[in-house]
């Protein structure tokens, strides 16, 4: 997309991308005054000049910032969030305004295809300056030459009644409306009875505790989270609420309507010592079987307590329980931004608090790992939610929607550090966590704020042993060594070149040259031992050919590897290894592009467009992804071997690949084994390579290849049938099981409604 510059005022700007999905829109790019090193101001309006509510995030730009010359932490990128259940007008414009003179410019912008032009959906269409100036009042044209104004085009300003119409007609080349979605999965009266008369008769009825510290709480958020509380269908709750507030109506609102109800429990604080000392008070109150978090102005789904008690019926030695969650706007008038989060996942996890809300945890392991640390406030949930995984022998999620988050458009845009704070005291639990169990770690912010990046230690040096199948395609294959020797920093390593069948007289001259030393690039490393060609006799079979060339290595650690891929970041054998190097994991996978750039593997779904397949093929290579997992250290079912590295060990534990999976699903085959004897697979977007993929053996386009390909598919799907028929426990049964992209699964992908589905628990 095109910049975007105000000459007069030396402003420039430009909208790297935009998102519109789950009822929110997310513009993100980066806005600058040229003339000096001043920050600029954010803000979005409607055309008659009315600011309209927004979450305004500034973030350093490094590459902007080189770019125009800026000090290091320049805060020249922006994220905005627009909430779309508020966009009542028909033009939303961005204002860049710089910060002391408040010069500011005019531009309009094009979005080229970034956006699905669905009815009612948020786009950018390209404007003349004349047509903006026609959209200024009056009052203020005479000013929009000074302004770098950037206009969003909102096509269809009644909501709800688009809302209606595309329910009605159901088109399933949409995406599903999230806040329709959500309101037909939740419980409504009469299945709400149900769940009452049912919960009569668990054998075991936990008491909740639900523990809130209330800070001058609005009375419409107190009124909704105390009633989304006591009115649950599952009755065995109490609700302990400690008052930091100032404001004293806020106990005479709870005297006044709650008195009569005695599951209610409330202290008055003599002081506001803060959310963690304040929640202490709380927990302090609480004598349940199992203690939850809320927030002050959050909403509860009334089955919240039914589905966490019917799962402590199933599995009686649960030690934590958390939920999936979306938002709620300030009104209470419309649900968007869901979060359908994986089965307990440590490793991502490890990189942010994806479990946050709603989270319980038994009172038993409470009393093990302790109260909240003020040491970590900011990030106080953070630090517990570590602490009790730690400790905890089952850790249960229930994949549905049961709690509101509300939302408070606020700009951040004027201090960008104000929370600055709480991502430090992240940082520092995560580093703790490491500690408590024995890792050696080092833990750093990213640009994603709240999101983490883990180093782990290398222990020693062992060597890794990268096997590369070949036949012919040298090219491909001394561009794929040359990206190796080029760029890996790690200095222990080893190159086993795999022949299989090669047909070209200039193949075998180029063996035999590297061999003797003779390619000068690589002769250091032949001279050394450290790489050599072995020569598998056999048809081309993926899996034998890998089992063959096994015995010829001397490393502890395997790196399988195609050779039609190139290394793009140097630290890519440190990053795959730390992980490998964890007890508990069993392979690693890495990050690999298409050459345009796009995404072509990271990490695989089970079940995903039939068999299995890659999350986020074609994204952009620069995309956060769905909840960040595009950037993200995390477990996953299966990880490609075009690039993945194993411990040796594991490897012979599970017999190596299988080789009736002679070309297809051999990969993902090994990770459910790796997983079956209790390791786990991960997934780091830190190594990252280009493929090239298929352009050494081909495409499946014959009909004996198809037919191939579906006869090792069978094998796959008789051999995981159970696994194939629970789902994948790293992907959301809410998500589309057609699309690689995390969208809404569609009603007609629904076997049954969400809510009717069984949850999943994770073994640690």
């Amino acid at each position: 997309m095109k910049e975007f510059l105000k000459k007069k005022t030396g402003l420039a700007a430009n909208v790297d991308r935009i998102e519109s999905r789950y009822g929110n829109v997310m513009v993100r790019g980066w806005a600058l005054d040229r003339k000096t090193d001043e920050q600029t101001v954010l803000k979005v309006q409607d055309a008659d000049g009315k600011e309209i509510p927004a979450y305004v995030e500034r973030l350093v730009r490094s590459d902007v910032n080189e770019t125009f010359q800026k000090p290091e932490d320049y805060a020249s990128g922006f994220h905005i969030l627009l909430d779309r259940a508020v966009l009542d007008t028909a033009a939303v414009w961005i204002v860049v305004r710089a910060e002391k003179n408040m010069d500011s410019g005019i531009a309009g912008m094009d979005v080229d295809g970034n956006l699905k032009r669905n009815p009612g959906e948020t786009v950018l269409q390209e404007v003349s300056e004349r047509d903006i100036r026609e959209g200024v009042p009056e009052n203020r044209r005479k000013n929009a030459q000074e302004e770098l104004r950037l206009r969003i085009q909102v096509r269809a300003s009644n909501w709800l009644e688009r809302r209606i119409r595309l329910h009605k007609e159901k088109k399933e080349d949409l995406e599903p409306d999230y806040d329709l979605w959500i309101r037909n999965q939740m419980v409504h009266e009469k299945e709400a009875r149900a769940q009452r008369k049912a919960a009569e008769h668990f054998a075991k009825k936990p008491l909740f505790s639900v523990v809130i510290p209330l800070y001058n709480t609005p009375k419409p958020f107190l009124k909704e989270i105390v009633d989304s509380v006591l009115q649950q269908t599952y009755a065995n709750v109490e609700l302990c609420l400690a008052d930091g507030s100032s404001d004293p109506s806020v106990r005479e609102f709870l005297k006044k309507h709650y008195a009569q109800d005695k599951r209610l429990r409330y202290r008055k604080l003599k002081e506001n010592r803060g959310i963690s000392e304040n929640t202490n008070e709380a927990l302090r109150m609480a004598k349940g079987d199992f203690i939850v978090f809320a927030d002050h102005d959050d909403v509860l789904e009334r089955s919240a307590f039914y589905e966490m008690a019917a799962a402590v019926n199933q599995e009686p030695e649960i030690d934590v329980i958390y939920t999936d969650e979306d938002k709620v706007n300030r009104s209470g008038t419309a649900y968007f931004g869901p979060h359908f989060k994986p089965d307990y996942n440590r490793e991502l996890l490890c990189c942010n608090n994806y479990i946050c809300h709603l989270f319980a945890v038994r009172r038993d392991l409470l009393k093990k790992v302790g109260l909240l640390n003020r040491e970590y406030d900011g990030a106080q949930d953070y630090d517990f939610v570590l602490r009790c995984c730690e400790k905890a022998k089952r850790i249960h999620h229930i994949p549905k929607v049961l709690y509101h988050w509300r939302t408070h458009p606020m700009s951040t845009a004027g201090n960008p550090a104000s929370k600055a704070y709480a991502f430090e005291a992240g940082r520092r639990a995560l580093e703790a966590h490491y500690e408590r169990v024995g890792i050696r770690a080092q833990v750093e912010n990213t640009e994603m704020l709240g999101r983490y990046r883990t180093r782990f230690a290398i222990q020693g040096q062992p060597l890794v042993s990268i096997l590369i199948p070949n036949k012919d395609h040298i090219k491909d294959l001394t561009a794929c060594l040359s990206s190796i020797v080029e760029k890996t920093t790690y200095p222990l390593y080893e190159i086993v070149i795999i022949e299989n069948n090669s047909e070209e007289q200039s193949t075998e001259e180029f063996y035999q040259a590297l061999e003797e030393g003779k390619v000068s690039e690589y002769a250091e490393l032949v001279k050394a031992g450290r790489l050599r060609v072995v020569r598998y006799p056999g048809s081309f079979n993926y899996s034998a050919i890998h089992n063959f060339a096994v015995p010829y290595t001397k490393g502890e650690y395997l790196l399988l590897l195609n050779n039609d891929t190139e290394v793009c970041s140097g630290g890519w054998i440190e990053e795959m290894l730390g992980l490998c190097q964890q007890k508990d994991i069993g392979a690693v996978g890495a990050k690999l592009y298409y050459p345009d750039g796009t995404i072509q593997h990271a990490g695989v779904v089970i079940g995903l467009c039939g068999v299995a397949s890659h999350l986020f093929i074609g994204a952009a290579g620069d995309a956060d992804g769905y909840a960040g997992r595009l950037k993200s250290v995390q477990d996953v079912s299966a990880v490609t071997a075009a690039c993945m590295m194993t411990k040796r060990a594991v490897y012979e534990a599970v017999g190596g690949l299988t080789e009736e999976l002679a070309v297809a699903y051999n990969d993902i085959d090994y990770c459910m084994k790796v997983r079956k004897i209790g390791y786990l697979v991960a997934f780091t977007p830190y190594a990252e390579l280009t493929h090239f993929e298929s352009k050494s053996r081909g495409l499946e386009d014959s009909k004996e290849k198809q037919e191939r390909l579906g006869r090792e598919a069978g094998i796959f799907c008789r051999c995981w049938k159970k696994e194939l028929e629970q789902g994948d426990p790293y992907y959301s049964p809410s998500l589309s099981l057609t699309k690689t992209d995390c969208s809404l699964r569609k009603t007609w992908e629904l076997a049954e409604k969400t809510r009717g589905q069984e949850t999943h628990e994770s073994k640690i």
